[in-house]
């Protein structure tokens, strides 16, 4: 092979993959670079932004309450919905395992649809159950005997942890769902011929194969809910703020855009953070799994 030849084989890959890095380099990373800049300008409600450096909006942040119970507010919703969704997302991920062919293909379309379908349109349709103390959800529980009394569950953390968990739950399924796919099913057989109970199958057997599938799931999840917009601005409303929902008043309400940006980057670190640290703690503890 001559020299040219083998130095445009080099280039290759570059140019195979500038189309995509330019991509991502315009629509990302200077997006989010004039963002992390945007927070540091000042702002006024007459002379507008001011392209000065100031610390002022990361030491309001620092230093309001309000900040600090907002966001431990965006991150505690996150964790409920994420172990809401491992709760009923795990089980319904081996059902749907252990079913047929047929049965297997149909309720996994069931599960997958929701993801064809908006997110506000999905919380539009969680409004109207809810729909106050009057709604169908409360009259359903209280006619089952399992609520005496209505729960409120619109501009509530309930109702957004509830809807949140709905329109969630599709990504934990998959996510257990792949780690089941791991599993040898002659491994059941197999303990169930030496006399295991299916309680001992599930907690010896199963779980510990199916943690990482379920552990993946959970960053996902936690991720997504801590930076959803649609459905807590629907049901939570102006009353129930998380990080996202701030930061899109601070930028099209108020017009503070150097504080929305500061919020906004400050929530995307701190996810940053959280997922690349779990995702770190994952593949060491299951290193195994992942060989």
């Amino acid at each position: 092979m001559s020299a040219a030849a083998e130095e445009r084989n080099a280039r290759a890959p570059w140019a195979l993959t500038a189309p995509a890095l330019m991509l991502f380099v315009g629509v990302l990373l200077i997006p989010l670079a004039m963002t992390v800049m945007l927070s540091f300008h000042d702002w006024g409600q007459y002379k507008g932004i001011e392209l000065v450096f100031i610390l002022k909006n990361w030491h309001e942040i620092a230093t309001d309450p309000y900040y600090a119970e907002m966001f431990w507010r965006t991150f505690r919703i996150a964790i409920l919905t994420t172990l809401l969704t491992a709760l009923l997302g795990a089980p319904e991920a081996y059902i749907l395992n252990r079913m047929s062919g047929r049965w297997k293909s149909f309720f996994l379309l069931i599960i997958l649809g929701p993801l064809l379908i908006s997110v506000v349109a999905r919380t539009l349709g969680w409004a109207l159950l809810f729909g106050g103390n009057n709604g169908l959800v409360n009259k359903l529980l209280m006619s089952l005997g399992v609520i005496r009394s209505p729960i409120p569950f619109m501009f509530t953390e309930t109702g957004m942890v509830v809807a949140l968990a709905h329109v969630m739950m599709p990504f934990m399924v998959l996510s257990v769902w792949a780690a089941l796919q791991r599993l040898n099913p002659q491994i059941e057989n197999a303990a169930m011929s030496l006399g295991a109970g299916p309680v001992t199958i599930i907690r010896r057997i199963i779980m510990p194969q199916i943690m990482p599938g379920v552990l993946s799931g959970a960053i996902i999840v936690f991720s997504l809910s801590a930076s959803a917009f649609a459905t807590p601005a629907i049901i939570g409303g102006r009353r129930l703020k998380v990080a996202a929902t701030l930061a899109y008043d601070e930028f099209l309400n108020t017009l503070n855009w150097p504080l929305g940006a500061a919020v906004a980057t400050l929530l995307l670190v701190a996810l940053v953070l959280i997922v690349v640290g779990s995702n770190a703690l994952i593949e060491r503890r299951y290193a195994e799994v992942f060989r």
